[in-house]
């Protein structure tokens, strides 16, 4: 399969998520203004590129994907968020989870996709009020978290980070009950990780994904700061 330059001009315009290559890869190029990702992942596609490439752009198949509804906790999770060892907030910490998501590193990784320009990209969809943090705090101090995308009622996952025990597992499960409550439909994990894995993530062929995308789309987005802080549920 062809793999598309995308117009500079035209951040709308995207070709169809189904003629990603087999390695989800579908277009390269463009730029991260905010119209143009709210259009990709409206369409199922993320970008997703390391510092001095290209931005390429993916839909990969099959797609990582929970739905808030099946999340499973384990046993020890649960008694870690019963017991109360993190207080979960919402955005009120942006800059710093996606710096850190950035900087920890992680097995088998050198360096990051988290590059400069992606930094200032999701920053501004945070002021704009689409992208949101999940934060794990202890003692005054952050000590894990998430941050993705909200549009409809689907959450995109992007990327987490931990620098204690369970900090970012807790913000997680914390999260998808609140998505849960929220009527939220799904929350797009990208690619398969064992560890969302644990949590009751599947792999859904493309177009089921994008069938179920169609229709969260449906639903009126949560836009703005999500700031607040919330106990972990018992």
């Amino acid at each position: 399969m062809p793999i598309y330059l995308l117009s500079d001009e035209h951040p709308e315009l995207f070709p169809p998520p189904e003629r990603a290559d087999k390695s989800g890869v579908l277009a390269v190029g463009g730029d991260l203004r905010p119209e143009r990702l709210l259009t990709a992942y409206a369409r199922g596609i993320f970008p997703w590129y390391s510092e001095g490439d290209p931005i390429l752009w993916h839909s990969p198949d099959p797609r990582f994907v929970l739905e808030p509804g099946k999340l499973h906790v384990g046993r020890s999770l649960r008694k870690t968020m019963a017991r109360g060892v993190y207080e979960v907030r919402y955005d009120t910490a942006f800059e710093r989870v996606i710096t850190e998501c950035g900087r920890v590193p992680r097995p088998g990784q050198n360096g990051t996709w988290i590059t400069d320009e992606m930094l200032r990209a999701y920053l501004t969809l945070h002021e704009l009020g689409f992208a949101h943090s999940v934060e794990a705090w202890a003692e005054g101090e952050l000590k894990g978290g998430l941050y993705g995308v909200s549009l409809g009622a689907a959450f995109f996952g992007e990327s987490m980070f931990a620098l204690a025990p369970d900090a970012s597992k807790v913000a997680f499960a914390t999260a998808v009950e609140r998505f849960t409550a929220w009527g939220f439909q799904l929350i797009d994990c990208q690619v398969e990780t064992e560890h969302l894995a644990r949590f009751g993530a599947e792999s859904w062929p493309r177009k089921r994904f994008l069938a179920a995308l169609a229709r969260a789309l449906k639903e009126p987005t949560r836009q703005g700061k999500w700031t607040e802080a919330v106990a972990a549920p018992a």
